[in-house]
């Protein structure tokens, strides 16, 4: 190798090498600011919203008597609308730290996982024929792939509320360097014109009086598998169920993903 080759590589390393640390400055201080945004986010626009819900309650506790029906009405609709924003703004400080949160990437059990997360499910699951097939392990944070299995089973169980006899399968596969993962029920499932959508923050494609949630368990679980380097998807039709799959990695290669997937 050639005295001048050396020198090339060299420099090049070193030019390398100040980009990365140049980067790493940039991404602290967005890192910095996007801190200090939720906790502004966090304090200053909650705090007028508690007081609107809170005087609308004083207002209906203590002049109820002098308040017709249309005014309780209206003081009601504000509250409630004060309280659902602010779910609202705690639902994306949620996702928003989903960026910001350090990852403990190691092996997962993920049959063991969907057990347990099953098993922590609100009342209605023992209802439901459930299915558990294959499941590979996967590698990863195990407390975030938690937070994927609840967001989507919850789901499945909440969609197959109205089917007569509602059926949940859950199984994995490995293909060459990743493991699948999906989750299938026969719930009423929507229209695949708006799938571009489904994973988008705050969408809904039923109405709240027909099935409760804010549309945010999705973004989730989209922002999680991202992290670790992996994709999500999902299948379904009207009245014909749905299926939600995700992939992630297989090997210790995840590990680095997760540090530049947001």
């Amino acid at each position: 190798m050639s005295p001048e080759l050396t020198e090339v590589e060299t420099r090049e390393q070193d030019e390398l090498r100040a980009a990365l640390r140049e980067r790493t400055k940039q991404l602290n201080a967005v890192n910095r600011e996007f801190e200090q945004f939720t906790h502004s986010v966090s304090h200053d626009l909650r705090a007028p919203l508690r007081a609107l819900e809170g005087f609308s309650q004083i207002l209906v506790e203590d002049y109820g008597q002098q308040l017709d029906a249309d005014a309780k009405r209206s003081l009601g609709i504000i509250a409630s609308s004060a309280k659902k924003a602010s779910l609202l703004i705690e639902d994306l400080l949620v996702l928003s730290r989903l960026s910001l949160q350090n990852l403990s990437p190691a092996r997962v059990d993920m049959r063991e996982l969907v057990i347990e997360t099953a098993s922590t499910l609100k009342p209605g699951w023992d209802r439901i024929e459930f299915t558990l097939d294959n499941l590979p392990d996967a590698w990863g944070d195990r407390l975030l792939l938690g937070q994927v299995w609840r967001q989507l089973l919850d789901n499945a169980m909440k969609f197959t509320r109205f089917s007569e006899h509602p059926a949940v399968q859950v199984g994995g596969s490995v293909d060459a360097d990743c493991a699948g993962y999906y989750v299938r029920d026969n719930g009423v499932g929507f229209d695949m014109h708006h799938a571009h959508r489904l994973f988008d923050v705050f969408q809904r494609f039923h109405s709240e009086k027909e099935f409760e949630g804010r549309g945010l368990g999705l973004a989730i679980v989209q922002r999680i598998v991202r992290r670790h380097g992996g994709e999500v998807g999902a299948e379904s039709g009207l009245q014909r169920g749905s299926s939600f799959f995700f992939s992630l990695p297989m090997h210790r290669q995840a590990e680095i993903l997760t540090d530049r997937n947001f």
